[in-house]
């Protein structure tokens, strides 16, 4: 009998760079509304926080987590690296609310943009990373089978491309009134997709076919150029696509703009294994395809295996285990720095590197 292929069940978390911790709470915690889960430190650099927020107590594929590179210049996106994150929302309603509370604050807000598969607003967080609040739906199957997606390569209608939106309701529609605390039914529902650009769409999409054992769910093109095309991968049974396990690319076919690391960019996407052992079979699986795969590392609230893409997309495959309980009490979640038992000796000199976040 054969193995089975395997296919990971979506993403378990992003990893993002900020120049300045407090301000990255402020923004994500206070006006976003997401939960500070683990208040730790980059474990590869220990002067440096790594902060993580979550849904119900750090579920993989609700994880956002950032290094705080103080002194880091501002990046740009490109090749081989991620163009935007976006975040779930339930619906159009929950959107516009989100729409309203962001510009009250002073962000800059385009949308919302009909995308057909969903509706979306684009932000940007003070570093300069690229947002996005989508809709759950109404989804992919909308001009497919959803038992057949992604088997045509699909043009959008005139009425989701530029010449054909009206431009000036986009930009005042929003909620009538103020929204001064998230409500329930506008909370953010964790990774909805995530937006990469490659060089090389069809050596792309072998990688995360082959590689991850993601399935091809949507061809279409980019809906504000109607050149680039845009192809979407998920974690997909031939029925239904699973939650939180989106990721499309951007084909700039042969370019040589390249991402530029830094403040306002992704560091790695990391997706999901469930355990050590199917951890270790992911690794195995890896390495049969000619891939540099890093070691399992420790990284205490799940382990780590760390690869590039083809275009130089750092990858990693975590465990959705022990989980971020491992430490602190769910109540207690995100109060307390913590560290790893091999670097507690150095906590009274970790403690004061690091700016007070509170």
């Amino acid at each position: 009998m054969s193995t089975p292929r395997l296919q990971t069940d979506g993403f378990h978390h992003i990893t993002m760079v900020s120049n300045d911790a407090h301000r990255t709470l402020d923004f994500y915690g206070d006006l976003l509304g997401l939960r500070l889960v683990k208040k730790t430190v980059n474990f590869d650099d220990p002067s440096a926080y790594h902060l993580y927020f979550g849904n119900d107590g750090g579920r993989p594929g609700t994880i956002l987590t950032f290094f705080e590179w103080r002194s880091a210049a501002r990046g740009h996106w490109g090749v081989g690296g991620v163009h935007h994150l976006a975040l779930g929302v339930a619906d159009a309603e929950a959107q516009l609310k989100w729409k309203r509370r962001l510009t009250d604050a002073g962000v800059n807000v385009t949308g919302p943009l009909d995308r057909g598969y969903f509706t979306s607003l684009y932000f940007a967080d003070p570093d300069g990373q690229v947002l996005e609040i989508a809709t759950a739906g109404p989804g992919y199957g909308i001009d497919e089978p959803d038992d057949a997606l992604g088997e045509e390569l699909l043009v959008p209608p005139t009425e989701r491309m530029p010449e054909g939106r009206d431009e000036e309701a986009i930009a005042t529609t929003t909620h009538p009134e103020p929204v001064p605390e998230v409500t329930n039914d506008m909370r953010l529902q964790g990774i909805h997709h995530i937006s990469a650009i490659t060089n090389d769409l069809a050596e792309a999409g072998d990688f995360y076919e082959e590689a991850l054992g993601l399935r091809l769910v949507k061809k279409t093109y980019n809906q504000d150029d109607g050149k680039t095309k845009h192809y979407f991968w998920a974690a997909y049974d031939g029925n239904s696509v699973k939650s939180h396990s989106a990721m499309t690319l951007f084909g700039w076919d042969g370019s040589d703009y390249m991402a530029r690391p830094g403040a306002g960019q992704t560091h790695h996407i990391a997706f999901r294994a469930k355990d050590a052992e199917e951890q270790a079979a992911w690794r195995e699986h890896l390495l049969s395809l000619g891939l540099n795969v890093s070691p399992v590392m420790d990284r205490t609230y799940f382990e780590s295996i760390y690869f590039r893409a083809p275009d130089g997309l750092l990858c990693e495959i975590a465990t959705d285990g022990p989980g971020f309980t491992i430490d602190e009490a769910d109540s207690e979640l995100g109060d307390g720095l913590k560290l790893p038992e091999w670097l507690e000796p150095r906590r009274s000199e970790i403690e004061a590197s690091l700016v007070p976040l509170s």
